[in-house]
């Protein structure tokens, strides 16, 4: 047994002896290639970073630019005048209409009293990490605020961003704005504006509700409770999910051209108008508004060519009280803060207009003034939003008229026909041999039109009166009087 196993021992092939110097070359060799393949890889993700960077910069040439913007600023003090609380949401919802209207950007809130001579009515409006206040701000100028972002909201987020708060506590009586933005659930415009929900998706995924009967999958993880604009991806036949991307807040306006709300600043003072610009360089041109301006009239068309304009109104004192009352601005007139300062409505005939009528007026008197520089997307959207005749519950004239009136006007068709047929001549129509077309003569009206036939007013009359004789009136008046006096039949 044991030559046996010897013999095969014997018979194994061995491996030939490796020097150390061979075994040191074969590691080198093996070092080089592992730096060789090191190199093709940084040299290959060189190049595709340099191919993302042309592709980012070649698609950041083809970005349309934003279109030009118009701020309006509006003190809040004129709250304070309103007589009530419904009273002073009623002024905030008619601010709100009108820069909807009017395609208004940005609305900013300014305090024109300040601090010395508001200090019982102000409160903490900014936090500091730790959660103190660390400014004040008039609480009229931060009811009037709240009110316009809870209008410019759409109505399915509401609930996520304001809750029961007495400010908002007359908002449900407020005119709505129905901006482009307040989309229904069957709407199929491509944006939308959502919010993050706090449910469980994939890694570098998350679910936003946008206004549909199901949430949407966003292609990225945010924090729930955050608003977003989404734009929609085509629904897909292989996955029943509903996917969107998420946009920057600017891109359906610069794309589509549809209006897409109003942001809201809050700012202590008239310099923080300024000074807190959220565009790049600030405000290009500036325009106030008092009566003490020159006349809009004497304004050339199209000649405030801008970019970011803003437009500031003045309180119950104009802008003169809150030049006053701003203590970083040394200047004596507050014509001197603006490039333009203009009357938008001479030889008025009120001695006052109030800041929320101004609005109205100084938009509509300076919109073919204005000249921007970056126009909007002119596009034909009426299929994928909502129309004018969309809003509220939709009613047809049937449901206004009653039955009997809806009977009698499904009679009066038959009758006319049945007369049309019977006074037409039963003779074969003639072959037309002139191609001019004849105007058909205006049917007569049913009715005949009290206000404007003088005919009718006296058949009318007449058939209403009887004209008595003067003879016939003295002769009952003196029957009457030979009658029995007690017997007041007579008066029935």
């Amino acid at each position: 047994m044991s030559a046996i196993i010897a013999d095969n021992r014997n018979t194994k092939p061995t491996e030939p002896h490796k020097s150390w110097k061979k075994i040191n070359e074969e590691r080198k060799a093996l070092k080089r290639q592992r730096k060789q393949d090191k190199a093709l890889k940084d040299l290959q993700k060189a190049q595709d970073a340099e191919a993302t960077a042309k592709d980012v910069s070649d698609a950041s040439k083809n970005v349309k630019p934003n279109p030009s913007t118009v701020s309006i600023a509006v003190p809040g003090s004129i709250l304070e005048n309103a007589q009530s609380a419904e009273l002073r949401a009623y002024v905030a919802g008619q601010i709100a209409r009108a820069a909807c209207i009017f395609r208004v950007n940005e609305v900013i809130v300014f305090d024109d009293v300040g601090v010395a001579t508001a200090r019982e009515t102000k409160r903490s409006y900014e936090q500091d990490a730790d959660g103190n206040g660390t400014a004040t701000v008039r609480s009229s100028s931060l009811q009037l605020a709240r009110i316009l972002q809870y209008l410019e909201c759409p109505q399915y987020l509401r609930k996520y961003f304001f809750p029961l708060h007495k400010d908002l506590k007359y908002s449900g009586l407020l005119n709505p704005l129905d901006t482009p933005h307040h989309l229904r659930q069957q709407s199929k415009f491509r944006y939308r504006e959502g919010v993050v929900c706090d449910k469980q998706a994939k890694d570098g995924h998350s679910y936003a509700n946008v206004g549909l009967l199901n949430d949407v999958l966003i292609d990225k993880a945010l924090e729930p409770g955050v608003r977003v604009t989404v734009k929609m991806e085509p629904p897909s036949e292989t996955s029943r999910k509903q996917r969107g991307t998420l946009v920057s807040p600017d891109e359906p306006r610069r794309e589509t051209g549809v209006y897409w709300g109003y942001q809201v600043r809050i700012a202590h003072s008239l310099s923080e108008i300024f000074t807190k610009s959220p565009y790049e360089g600030g405000y290009d041109v500036t325009v106030g508004t008092s009566d003490r301006g020159t006349s809009v009239h004497d304004v050339p068309s199209k000649s405030y060519q801008y970019n970011h304009m803003i437009i500031v109104f003045g309180g119950l004192q104009g802008l003169e009280e809150a030049l006053a009352n701003d203590e970083k601005l040394t200047v004596d007139e507050p014509e001197m803060l603006f490039d333009h300062y203009v009357n938008v409505l001479p030889k008025q005939g009120s001695r006052t207009i109030r800041t929320e009528e101004a609005l109205l007026i100084a938009l509509a008197a300076l919109q073919e003034k204005l000249q921007p520089q970056h126009a909007d997307v002119e596009s034909d959207l009426s299929d994928l939003l909502p129309r004018s005749e969309d809003t509220g519950v939709t009613m047809t004239r049937d449901v206004l008229v009653s039955k009997k009136k809806k009977r009698k006007h499904e009679e009066m068709p038959e009758k006319h026909d049945m007369t049309a047929s019977d006074s037409e001549p039963t003779s074969a129509p003639a072959p037309a041999t002139n191609l001019i077309p004849i105007p058909t003569p205006k049917p007569a009206p049913t009715h005949a039109n009290p206000f404007n036939d003088r005919a009718a007013q006296v058949t009318a009359t007449e058939a209403d009166f009887e004209v008595v004789p003067a003879t016939l009136a003295v002769a009952s008046l003196t029957n009457a009087g030979n009658g029995n006096e007690d017997d007041l039949s007579r008066f029935d």
